[in-house]
């Protein structure tokens, strides 16, 4: 293999593992559960998320995972849906995946996400 080919491909894998590993910023909300943008029937019980319109990307990211983060606790969740009212980096979470960062009373917090 050539030279400048091995180091191109050096580079898209640096890339690619540096969007694999970096956090997002934005607030979290939590929604009422069913069928999701990404084809299946979900319940407020099972560990899942919506991502913006933006970061959904027309279902690229169905079934991937993210960890959430909230003052030190953590959930792992699953893409599912889509969130048209998110903003940049905002995520809407079940309300189980909701309840492990915070009471569902606190409605929106601002959070920390990453694919995993």
């Amino acid at each position: 293999m050539s030279f400048i080919l091995k180091r191109l491909m050096l580079v898209l894998s640096i890339a690619m593992l540096t969007n694999m590993i970096a956090a997002y910023s934005g607030d979290a909300t939590y929604y009422e559960t069913g069928l999701g943008a990404c084809g299946t029937v979900s319940k407020d019980t099972d560990h899942i998320v919506a991502l913006s319109t933006s970061e959904y990307d027309k279902g690229a990211h169905c079934w991937k995972h993210l960890t959430v983060t909230y003052q030190g606790k953590s959930v792992d969740v699953t893409v599912v849906d889509e969130c048209p009212g998110c903003g940049e980096y905002g995520i809407d979470l079940s309300p189980s995946a909701f309840s492990a960062l915070a009471p569902e009373s606190a409605g929106r917090i601002p959070v920390e996400w990453k694919f995993t």
